[in-house]
């Protein structure tokens, strides 16, 4: 029996399908942020996915074309696994929602991320497009998927800024011009 790109057979069980698919995307953003020169990220990301919080969820609502946490969150009004996961890794905007500083307009905001977790988060944007499009991914497709959402209003500014250069140079230069990019000029002597 031939198995589709990532080795997943429909048949299995979705515990599995589910574990293949949250490996192969952590074994993307590894291998991402190696390219990057962030090796404790990438070996330390969403290690949140292996708990019993998190993974339950995505066994149970995994459909593979989308998040399961997307599925939980239609069914229930919420995403426990993704409270669980947001509060757990700092590569997520969401981790980063505070009250403003501002006495006068308390207000939750985006704070400014530090560069590294920027950084992250596009390398996990990447390997996410290409882990639910695969055939159909291009390098366009992380900056038109992030210009559709949401999260650009919820991102401090600077790390929109950021954020959304290194996918716009995706897109237009590719992963090899990017990454090497971002290694030289975003993080060299940054912390």
């Amino acid at each position: 029996m031939e198995l589709p790109e990532g080795g997943v057979d429909m048949e299995a069980p979705k515990w599995y399908r589910h574990l293949k698919t949250i490996n192969r995307h952590k074994w993307m953003v590894m291998k991402n942020c190696f390219r990057c020169g962030l090796y404790k990220q990438g070996l330390l990301h969403d290690l949140s996915k292996y708990s019993w919080t998190e993974f339950s969820v995505g066994a149970r609502y995994f459909q593979g074309t989308r998040s399961p946490n997307d599925a939980e969150r239609e069914e229930k009004g919420y995403s426990g696994a993704w409270l669980h996961h947001k509060g757990r890794n700092k590569h997520h905007l969401e981790y980063w929602i505070d009250y403003s500083a501002d006495k006068s307009n308390r207000q939750l905001m985006g704070m400014k991320m530090p560069v590294k977790y920027v950084v992250e988060m596009f390398c996990d944007r990447v390997a996410a497009s290409k882990n639910y499009n695969r055939d159909e991914y291009t390098d366009a497709y992380p900056l038109n998927y992030y210009l559709r959402g949401r999260s650009r209003d919820l991102l401090h500014p600077e790390s929109a800024k950021l954020l959304e250069s290194m996918l716009a140079m995706l897109a237009e230069k590719g992963e090899d011009f990017t990454f090497d990019y971002i290694r030289r000029e975003i993080l060299h002597n940054r912390k």
